[in-house]
């Protein structure tokens, strides 16, 4: 049963309650790190996606790359990025966010792309290559790579589990209920069957993500960190989904700290290694942290 302080429902048009106020990124690392970036126009999707952790993230030596272009062969309800027909593949792009890496002297390294449903592989040659460059040029670095679900064709999930990165991540994103909504082209159980998979076949840590205020009962959000943890997987994030624009789901509302609290306490109770959960967290937060 859904508490009085578990969820703030929106009227229309209300404002952002306070605990999502984000603080401007300072610091030295930060301002040395976006000088860079500016300088060798460096495509990080933390930038580019003004993600409200990327002070935080950078001044620890985390950023998170975006690969296969930025035109997504899926319509998601939620997501910002461009839905189209994708450009050819740049075949020089392993090397460009390797040497970004390198530039940036980046730490730990989070790769993601958007969906190539266009391609015979779906884009999982170049998720591969990406991986080997960056090992080739960063012998230090720590990865986690952020997969979409390739439709669970095992032959394209093999790859990522053969250049075994650290960490391997592919967000569930909403309740059973809503992905048909907001996940147009996924399917709920077929996430989780390419969670199971990656953690039988390659056995990597393995980490998914949750967006909270897109209608989700309190119980149902319970369920997915079960159905997470039956799979296997061993970190979840939840945040607070937040509308990129009016063309994309509404805001149905804003979940408290209170409740965020509740989740974390819950999954770790349910056996996670680790629960980032409250309003600002986003895939990539705090991702150095479950490498160990």
């Amino acid at each position: 049963m859904k508490t009085e302080t578990a969820t703030s429902i929106l009227p229309e048009r209300q404002a952002k309650p306070k605990w999502l106020r984000v603080k401007l990124p300072t610091g030295k690392k930060y301002t040395e790190l976006r000088t860079l970036v500016d300088k060798y126009n460096l495509n990080t999707i933390c930038a580019s996606g003004s993600c409200p952790n990327m002070g935080e993230c950078w001044g620890e030596g985390t950023a998170t790359f975006m690969i296969l272009g930025n035109v997504c062969t899926r319509s998601c309800g939620f997501c910002g990025v461009k839905t189209g027909r994708p450009e050819t593949l740049d075949w020089d792009e392993p090397e460009k966010v390797a040497r970004s890496i390198k530039l940036m002297q980046i730490k730990h390294a989070v790769l993601t792309s958007v969906d190539r449903d266009d391609l015979k592989d779906m884009g999982s040659i170049m998720w591969a290559e990406t991986v080997k460059s960056v090992r080739r040029m960063n012998p230090e670095i720590t990865m986690e790579t952020l997969i979409p679900d390739f439709q669970g064709i095992e032959q394209h999930i093999d790859r990522i589990i053969d250049v075994a990165p650290e960490v391997v991540s592919h967000n569930i994103e909403t309740v059973r209920r809503l992905t048909r909504e907001v996940r147009i082209q996924a399917k709920y159980d077929r996430s989780l069957g390419v969670l199971k998979y990656l953690k039988s076949q390659g056995q990597r840590r393995t980490k998914s993500g949750i967006m909270l205020g897109l209608g989700e009962e309190r119980e149902e959000v319970i369920e997915t960190l079960h159905d997470l943890r039956a799979h296997d997987v061993d970190v979840v994030t939840i945040g607070q989904y937040l509308q990129p624009s009016k063309k994309h789901l509404p805001v149905k509302a804003f979940i408290t700290p209170d409740q965020f609290d509740e989740y974390r306490e819950i999954g770790l109770d349910l056996g996670f290694r680790h629960v980032e959960s409250s309003a600002l967290v986003r895939s990539s937060y705090k991702a150095q942290k479950h490498i160990n």
